[in-house]
């Protein structure tokens, strides 16, 4: 939740940043994209709190699984609301697309496996490159 994300755990913009295995430029892209609030400055420095890191730990994992930076955002603002049939809309698009996508790198392994066995089979002539590729 935002109002959480304000309480101070005492983390520095690049410890937030190096918690999540990012840069300090994208913490504040991701501010700028309304991802991450930008808590007010104590003294001269701001400071991050646990629900930050949650966020941003939360960002990286919903960009591995393939969600758009738009996405993520609808998402996080979904976490606060009742509305569980677009999160689960989402997710379900989502679980497709990457279906489709493993179906893609399966096919793609198979076809690497008999180019190598193809290519392994014997010494004579060139090895069949573009027929291994073909289903």
């Amino acid at each position: 939740m935002v109002q959480s994300q304000s309480r101070p755990l005492g983390l520095t913009i690049a410890r937030l940043a190096a918690s999540g295995g990012v840069g300090v430029e994208t913490i504040r892209y991701y501010q700028r994209r309304g991802l991450l609030i930008e808590p007010p400055k104590l003294g001269s420095t701001r400071r991050y709190g646990a629900e930050d890191v949650r966020r941003l730990q939360f960002i990286r994992q919903a960009q591995a699984a393939g969600f758009t930076l738009e996405e993520i955002k609808e998402l996080l603002a979904l976490d606060s609301t009742d509305d569980r049939a677009r999160a689960q809309a989402l997710a379900t698009a989502r679980v497709k697309a990457l279906d489709d996508q493993i179906r893609k790198l399966k096919a793609a392994r198979d076809a690497l496996k008999r180019l190598a066995s193809e290519c392994a089979g014997g010494d004579r002539g060139p090895c069949p490159i573009l027929s291994s590729f073909d289903v």
